[in-house]
């Protein structure tokens, strides 16, 4: 079992910068990939980013490209997603999850951290 805790979510302004954060524990992730997915009202659950815990490769969303990064520290067992240049359609709440490398689904989740993005 893998647990993912995210924080960081928040009320910010459009053009503001926020990083969340997602602690994970349960297991050792070196053969994992760690993804960031949102949901806004109504919508679906669309994926953000993702990167693999051992190499650290990234691939982002079309949409969040230049502005987000996402990123892990090892000791600490954390991802984080870096977003800048936030915009009223970032508003959603913000997912962490995980895969195992060659498993095509994540099946483990965090909780959501909601963020508003809002003049």
């Amino acid at each position: 079992q893998v647990q993912l805790v995210e924080s960081g979510g928040g009320l910010v302004q459009p053009g503001d910068s926020l990083r969340l954060s997602c602690a994970a524990s349960g297991r050792t992730l070196t053969s994992y990939v760690m993804g960031w997915f949102r949901q806004a009202p109504g919508k679906e659950r669309d994926f953000v980013a993702h990167i693999t815990w051992s190499g650290g490769s990234t691939h982002y969303a079309d949409s969040v490209k230049a502005r987000f990064t996402i990123s892990r520290d090892n000791a600490n067992n954390t991802v984080y997603l870096q977003m800048n240049s936030l915009r009223s359609e970032d508003t959603a709440v913000y997912y962490c999850a995980a895969r195992r490398i060659g498993v095509q689904s994540y099946n483990y989740w965090g909780q959501g951290t909601q963020v508003t993005v809002s003049s």
